[in-house]
């Protein structure tokens, strides 16, 4: 079986005293069949620092791109243009826009203008988005739509809103992502929605350090508990977690452009 964990943070993990390094976070994934994952930036600092952390692996591809929460004062798109344009990185962002932390309006400009910028790369370089949205859906949409996204592709990911959000982002092409959140007991609302998506259209994923699944709530997260997403959505799809797994790795294939006869042979 081959699990890939569509969405983490590997720079942020607890290197002191959880895991030994990079190499021992890989392991403890590849025991659970979790083979290759996606590193996620937040910052354009950090995804240098980022990739000079984990080096160039077989198993594990980067996205470059600014979280709206670490815009501060703006960024030059020229930067981001320039890194993004590097054949490691498979992927814009995160970026998208979350209005829970920041109310005023030259911060959400800041936000939306990041935002547009980043699939505007992305349709420049042919690399698509992950979004973030948190209590911001219809702008997320509307930006998403006006700047004509489904030309570059793309994912929301950690994916916690409802039904009609879903619907749209099929139609404009997108895949949507599950995290651990689905496990929750709270979240049966979002166990339907996972019960609707297109088994060709889902993707899973960690967030690590962050949202760890149950069983293992309260610990911090990591590529390996993708394996606990995968076992769950199994479930709630009504199929083994091999076809599962050999879905969602297709899926992750075709969105970011990696040839799935590669990837697998990794």
């Amino acid at each position: 079986m081959f699990l890939v964990d569509s969405h983490c943070h590997l720079d942020s993990l607890d290197y002191n005293e959880l895991h030994s390094g990079v190499d021992s976070v890989l392991e403890k994934a590849r025991e659970r069949d979790v083979k290759f994952m996606l590193a996620v930036a937040t910052t354009l600092p950090g995804y240098q620092s980022m990739t000079q952390l984990i080096g160039d692996r077989p198993d594990v591809a980067f996205s470059c791109g600014v979280h709206p929460l670490n815009i501060d004062d703006g960024y030059d798109f020229n930067t981001l243009r320039e890194l993004a344009a590097s054949p490691k990185v498979v992927a814009m962002g995160e970026t998208g826009l979350d209005y829970f932390y920041q109310k005023e309006a030259l911060q959400l400009k800041l936000q939306q203008d990041s935002f547009r910028e980043h699939i505007r790369i992305g349709c420049e370089l042919n690399k698509p988005v992950i979004v973030h949205t948190r209590d911001a859906r219809q702008d997320t949409l509307d930006i998403l739509k006006e700047e004509k996204a489904g030309e570059c592709g793309g994912v929301l990911h950690c994916f916690t809103e409802d039904l009609p959000t879903a619907e749209f982002l099929l139609d404009l092409g997108f895949y949507i992502s599950f995290s651990g959140i689905v496990t929750f007991r709270n979240a049966e609302a979002l166990r339907e929605v996972a019960r609707y998506v297109p088994l060709d259209r889902l993707l899973v994923e960690t967030d690590s350090p962050y949202l760890a699944p149950v069983p293992h709530r309260g610990k911090e997260n990591q590529p390996a508990y993708v394996r606990d997403v995968a076992e769950y959505m199994a479930v709630l799809k009504g199929v083994s977690v091999e076809r599962l797994a050999e879905a969602t790795t297709a899926n992750f294939s075709h969105l970011f452009h990696i040839d799935s006869s590669t990837l697998i042979s990794r």
